[in-house]
């Protein structure tokens, strides 16, 4: 089992969800944290936390992953101490709307497809290269059963996930030959911020999404990536694909009645 004592490890969307989740456990294990994300208030009070509780070094990263610049900018210029990046985990991400494809909105397609793939390339086109040449790392992409399987009203944003799950593979391959590691994460439904961004803060569809069931949570999710962060540095956990008890397939769930 791999310690993760002083390794630095990059989480994108870490102001809320699996990103939190994931600060949280990896704080406890003493690691060095470079939290990103758009809400710069929100990962001060995390970074607050964090260091009441473990007392960890933390570097706050305020940063769009949208934008390919600022995400050039950031990576290129990290203190040295923060610079040797050896866990990157492509957190970021969002779905919005569930509307059918031909009656769509555009602009939720482009936040979509800017955040879920392009951002996740772009933090991979500028870390990665520093792993190679150090000759250690592991990438973790958060995917989605999306991915694997398309729903009604999913379209845009399983086609993004179906992305990210291609472009893992591909990262795998493109790094065979080093000892770099590289993880997808493919949840079914978590209850986090999520379905409130997709409804764009509709909080009542929101929590509909979840009724008579029990979802994971984000620390499940977490939990699963420390797992797989931590295998003997010769296992590549390729592939993951997590699931509620009451969950059978992106459109099968079993819902209790609420009467």
């Amino acid at each position: 089992m791999i310690a993760l004592q002083n390794q630095i490890i990059l989480i994108t969307g870490a102001s809320s969800g699996i990103g939190t989740a994931c600060a949280k456990i990896f704080a406890r294990e003493g690691a060095k944290l470079i939290l990103a994300a758009r809400r710069g208030e929100r990962l001060q009070q995390l970074a607050d936390t964090l260091n009441k509780m473990y007392g960890v070094e933390i570097h706050l990263l305020p940063l769009d992953v949208r934008d390919r610049l600022s995400v050039e900018s950031a990576i290129s210029s990290l203190p040295p101490d923060w610079s040797e990046i050896d866990i990157l985990i492509n957190n970021a991400g969002l779905s919005r709307g569930l509307d059918k494809l031909h009656e769509g909105n555009v602009p939720d397609w482009d936040e979509m497809i800017d955040t879920n793939i392009k951002g996740l390339l772009y933090l991979t086109r500028y870390v990665v290269p520093g792993m190679v040449s150090r000759d250690r790392g592991h990438v973790v992409n958060l995917g989605s059963i999306a991915g694997h399987q398309t729903y009604p009203g999913g379209n845009v944003y399983c086609g993004t996930k179906a992305a990210v799950r291609a472009i893992s593979e591909g990262l795998k391959q493109d790094l065979l030959g080093t000892p770099i590691r590289v993880t997808s994460i493919d949840p079914g439904m978590v209850e986090t911020e999520f379905s409130d961004v997709r409804f764009h803060g509709d909080t009542e569809r929101a929590k509909k999404v979840y009724q008579g069931l029990t979802p994971l949570t984000a620390d499940d999710v977490a939990d699963v990536i420390f797992f797989c962060i931590t295998r003997s540095p010769h296992v590549n956990i390729n592939e993951v694909i997590l699931m509620p008890v009451d969950q059978a397939s992106a459109t099968l769930v079993n819902r209790q009645s609420l009467e």
